[in-house]
């Protein structure tokens, strides 16, 4: 395993992912000066960063690897579904939501893995729609985590329209990866 600065950033934001859920078990006293809400929206906003952060330097320091690749977007999907089932648990989403998110996570890892067995992972690379869902995901948590109002702004309507086109776009997103998919897929099943 290589160990460097993305790969060490990639960790740190799976040890972040259960100082994130801790902040509602730990005693008030623990959390008094800034709240709950906003010590894991804090806790969750430093580990989305360090997901940009982490592609940027392997790609920037040319450190990309083969574990980096692997240990990257589970770090990735092992945050967001542990923010989702948090909010689900605080009554803040609805668990239809945060079951179409994180199946779809799962889905698209396995569909993932199969083509690159078959030697076709580049037809479900990274497209654009899916950027844009990270991207709606990526603020919807952290907006739906916090929740008070700023400064008139409704933080919780603003994450919970944004958590919706979330949902919207993910599922669109697996029917395209789907449909890149399903040729290779066939063509896989008639060789066998």
């Amino acid at each position: 395993m290589p160990l460097n600065i993305p790969i060490l950033l990639t960790w740190l934001r799976i040890i972040l992912i259960p100082l994130m859920i801790a902040v509602y078990y730990v005693p008030d006293s623990w959390v008094q000066f800034i709240g709950r809400d906003l010590a894991a929206t804090l806790v969750f906003v430093v580990a989305a960063i360090t997901d940009w952060l982490d592609g940027y330097l392997a790609r920037r320091w040319q450190q990309t690897s083969a574990f980096g690749a692997f240990l990257d977007p589970v770090a990735d999907k092992l945050m967001v579904a542990a923010a989702l089932i948090v909010l689900v648990q605080l009554g803040r989403l609805d668990a239809i939501l945060a079951t179409i998110i994180i199946g779809r996570e799962i889905t698209i890892s396995a569909l993932r893995e199969w083509m690159a067995q078959i030697g076709a992972h580049r037809s479900v690379a990274v497209s654009m729609i899916g950027k844009i869902k990270t991207s709606a995901q990526m603020i919807a948590i952290p907006l739906l985590l916090y929740q008070a109002p700023v400064s008139g702004f409704d933080v919780f309507r603003a994450g919970t329209w944004l958590i919706y086109v979330a949902a919207v776009l993910t599922l669109w997103s697996m029917g395209y990866y789907m449909r890149m998919a399903w040729p290779h897929l066939m063509e896989a099943e008639r060789r066998r």
